[in-house]
């Protein structure tokens, strides 16, 4: 079984082909880049390297997994409309990875509670809370998008060590160090864990095709969580006008 993964839903942009065969999985590829082009620029030449490199024929891929939200609006409509049109083009169904799931299995066998945090603004985090069995990821709680207080607040009803990892540690570890370390056992993943991979959504992706988790590329949607910053400043801007008319 072969998988090509694909996750822009936050500042990194990185793509991966990852197969299993005889109950042994391996990354064959992966190409990841946090710099300052935007992941319309990236993505695609990414892709195109890896063929390249590995003399891959894309039409041996059996499924393209693709990080489907939450996440940056621009970059979850760019890797959502890259793997849709793979998937048209290859005829080849999707697997549609929650983005904080997959961010949450680079820490595969660890034995403290798992909590990505994406800084989504306004002291709100897209976060979800996990544990790990082996290479199984449990889901305590889904993803979603709060504040960083409640999610603290959460975490202490566990009363277990916990590990932090995304792009919302730099934004709130300071705030997180104070609410949890003084009763809690807490730890920050290092830099090569602590973002988006592409392998581990497609690892991921290798156990949902197994279970029969697709989708085809007509019905693959991102999930935002919540509206977007314009959609947010438009509500209140009406409500603006109707409180002064």
């Amino acid at each position: 079984m072969r998988i090509l993964a694909i996750d822009s839903s936050g500042l990194v942009a990185t793509v991966a082909v990852v197969e299993e065969e005889n109950e042994i999985s391996k990354t064959i590829a992966e190409y990841t880049i946090n710099y300052k082009k935007t992941h319309s620029q990236t993505l695609l030449p990414m892709l195109d390297e890896i063929v390249k490199m590995t003399d891959m024929n894309l039409d041996t891929i059996d499924a393209i997994a693709v990080a489907g939200g939450p996440g940056s609006f621009t970059g979850l409509r760019i890797g959502s409309a890259t793997a849709k049109g793979l998937g048209l083009a290859l005829k080849k169904p999707l697997i549609h990875i929650p983005t904080v799931d997959g961010l949450a299995y680079n820490l595969c066998y660890t034995d403290r509670i798992i909590c990505p945090i994406m800084d989504a603004r306004r002291n709100q985090v897209y976060t979800g809370i996990y544990q790990m069995d082996g290479d199984k990821l449990q889901v305590l709680e889904a993803q979603m998008a709060v504040e960083i207080d409640e999610l603290a607040k959460k975490l202490c009803t566990y009363g277990k060590p916990v590990i932090f990892l995304g792009d919302g540690v730099p934004v709130h570890k300071d705030r997180l160090e104070k609410e949890l370390m003084t009763n809690y056992d807490i730890a920050f993943a290092p830099a090569h864990m602590n973002q988006q991979r592409a392998a581990a959504v497609g690892m991921l992706g290798i156990q949902y095709y197994k279970e029969g988790k697709t989708e085809t590329a007509m019905e693959h949607k991102p999930d935002y969580l919540r509206v977007s910053q314009a959609e947010r400043e438009r509500e209140e801007r009406l409500k603006a006008e109707k409180t002064h008319e």
